[in-house]
């Protein structure tokens, strides 16, 4: 049946209430047709993919039809950018402004896990609570005070955790401002699995995550992140309330959030850190077999390389994991179940807790699930973290048993089609496949809204189809001398996107040589500082990896051309990309179009898409990769996975409309 509504109000009405709030404000065609097709979806309990560029209105697209859904409805963002941006600055404008259509003002509410929130109970005991740096008692532990020490950074800063936590009404990590370092929070902070529950904790009643869960069960609206919908989903923690309507916003990035949240690792610091936090509550057998398994297991990773491990565990590997799932099997039955009158309830869960994450962990890998893919990693900066780690195959059929069930699903993004079908990222969401022509399957149906931006009039597509093959790695000297052009030609306001640090390097240092651009590289700084000083200095270049094709937003002629050095298909060392190919070719398929060529159109798109940010933006987009325009299985299946720019090869186009923005 439908979901009841709240008001004879209808979504029309509210969108334009709260358009109307905003001073030149106007209802936009795209989210009118958004709102509609959410209505829609909901009155006929089917999944809705709805793909929403830059500038279209989404967040109010999907709010306003969602206040007239009975009970909470949930909003799951991917990044905090998203999430800060609804619960401070658009929910609150909506509330006060419908609050006349309505007859009342909506509630909202965030929902964050509970590692986001401070613990009374570890606040209270942080002083005693410092980590040892040995298994075993004969080896001296540092003192509490050496830890922690009140004149320095550390106790500095717990003790302003301690001033904010008389004030504070929330206790949410990111409403402390000036904020602290990890090392800090964690001393102050609970994961859930550590957790003994509001009832057999002292500060149950005064819990900030038990509250945030409270207001989140009696809000209109619950604003949460796709990790902890994933690790909700998953365990069945039932952390988010009840509800009828789920929109996921940045819905291109939840399969790999629930791929995240279902992997799982094994490194020795693990393995000794569950031995400390146990050793008095386990028999020494089972403490010894502990620390046997962490040398072994460094061992083990030292002698084998990184990468996919395609033949099942080795037996350097498959020797520690064995005896650390004995260890900890021990350990458990040691430690037993948690009784009401258990004097230390909050130790004996968190023991508990670090050694059954262990053990599963090391089940899961000794089963060589055909479901399941193993690799080493290995880590070649800081302190070289070395880590056994396993993940799903796929997370399609998880999500599809999980997602969809009882609820509307309204899937939004920015980039939903690849090649201008919704098909490949509505299968990766564990939808039904749609037919060969139709943009809709069993059970859902899907709405592009277009975009606001006239892209042939402000943007040009330009490859550099003259340059030769990219090369394995690094910035080739062809491919260099031609950003050099570019760049010269604008007189800097250069976003450059690179394929790996030593690309985005070799850039830099190109840069610096050639011309007097001030250049900012991704490492040198933190990533907001980066982005502040590329904002604010008109003249200058930011060169960056990853990180940066989605994490940037600078609209106006700060930003006015982006450059890609290669097309970012996944590395042959990525080892669930490699992995999920090799099954597509094993079962007959191309593993390189069914998954290479759509992860390299998502992340494509979504570098594309630093360059437009507003109606009156212009520049151009500079793809340093011929392949994009000469490879005739993918080339064009790329191209119309992109923003419809008008597209040239021609260098001379691309130069002189650089040189024309570098004087208008």
């Amino acid at each position: 049946m439908p979901a009841a509504t709240k008001k004879k109000a209808t979504a029309e009405q509210l969108l334009a209430a709260a358009v109307g709030a905003v001073p030149g404000g106007s209802t936009r065609p795209g989210q009118q047709a958004m709102v509609a097709a959410i209505e829609k979806a909901i009155q006929d309990r089917e999944h809705l993919l709805v793909q929403a560029g830059t500038g279209t209105g989404k967040s109010l697209g999907y709010l306003t039809p969602a206040l007239l859904v009975e009970g909470p409805v949930v909003v799951s963002t991917a990044t905090l950018a998203l999430q800060n941006q609804l619960v401070e600055h658009d929910l609150p404008r909506l509330a006060a402004a419908v609050e006349p259509v309505l007859g009342r003002k909506p509630s909202f509410a965030v929902l964050k896990g509970r590692h986001h929130y401070l613990c009374m109970a570890k606040l209270e005991h942080v002083d005693a609570e410092a980590p040892t740096d040995t298994l075993f008692d004969d080896a001296p532990a540092p003192k509490a005070g050496q830890w922690l020490g009140e004149a320095g950074k550390l106790g500095k800063q717990v003790l302003r955790i301690r001033s904010w936590s008389e004030k504070t009404q929330t206790g949410d990590r990111d409403e402390l401002d000036p904020g602290v370092d990890e090392a800090a929070w964690k001393s102050v902070s609970m994961p859930a699995r550590d957790c003994v529950g509001a009832a057999r904790c002292p500060y149950g009643q005064e819990c900030f995550a038990e509250a945030s869960r409270v207001r989140a069960r009696e809000a209109d609206i619950v604003v949460t992140n796709h990790s902890l919908l994933a690790v909700d989903m998953l365990a069945e923690r039932h952390i988010i309330p009840p509800h009828k309507l789920l929109v996921v916003d940045e819905a291109h990035e939840l399969a790999d959030r629930v791929s995240s949240a279902s992997q799982a690792e094994l490194t020795p610091e693990a393995i000794e850190r569950a031995g400390r936090r146990a050793r008095t509550m386990i028999p020494p057998s089972a403490a010894e077999s502990l620390a046997e398994a962490a040398d072994a297991l460094t061992v083990g990773l030292a002698d084998i390389p990184a990468g996919r491990l395609t033949a099942g565990l080795p037996d350097a590997l498959r020797q520690p994991v064995t005896l650390l799932e004995s260890a900890t099997r021990a350990g458990l039955s040691a430690i037993g179940d948690i009784k009401a009158d258990d004097p230390d309830p909050v130790n004996k869960q968190q023991a508990k807790a670090v050694l059954d994450e262990l053990s599963k962990t090391a089940q899961r890998l000794l089963e060589e699930d055909d479901y399941d893919v193993a690799w080493v990693e290995k880590s070649e900066f800081g302190s070289g973290r070395r880590a056994l780690v396993v993940a799903p195959l796929s997370v399609a059929g998880t999500l599809a048993q999980a997602l969809y069930e009882d609820r509307t699903v309204v899937a939004a993004s920015a980039t939903l089609t690849l090649g201008g079908r919704f098909d490949t990222v509505a299968r990766s969401l564990g939808l039904p496949a749609p037919t060969a022509e139709a943009s809709s399957g069993d059970g859902w149906t899907s709405l592009d809204v277009g975009s606001p931006f006239d892209y042939p009039k402000q943007g040009i597509l330009y490859v550099a189809a003259h340059l030769p093959r990219p090369a394995a790695s690094g910035l080739p000297d062809a491919a260099g001398e031609e950003l050099l052009r570019l760049v010269e030609a604008l007189g800097g306001r250069t976003l450059g996107l690179f394929s790996s640090r030593k690309a985005a390097t070799q850039a830099a240092e190109l840069l610096r040589a050639k011309t007097d651009l001030p250049i900012l590289l991704q490492g040198e700084e933190t990533l907001p500082i980066l982005v502040r000083k590329f904002r604010e200095e008109k003249a200058s270049c930011l060169f960056g990896v990853m990180s940066l094709w989605q994490g940037v937003d600078v609209p106006g002629d700060s930003c006015q051309l982006v450059v890609i050095d290669r097309l970012p298909f996944p590395r042959p060392d990525e080892p669930l990309a490699a992995a999920r190919s090799a099954a597509v070719d094993s079962a007959g398929g191309s593993g390189f179009a069914s998954v290479s060529v759509p992860i390299a159109a998502v992340r494509l798109a979504q570098g594309v898409g630093r360059l437009i940010r507003s109606t009156g933006d212009k520049g151009v987009v500079a793809v340093l990769d011929s392949r994009l325009e000469t490879a005739r299985s993918y080339g064009a299946f790329l191209r119309k996975s992109l923003p419809p720019f008008w597209y040239t090869t021609r260098p001379e186009v691309a130069v002189g409309a650089l040189t024309r923005l570098a004087k208008s």
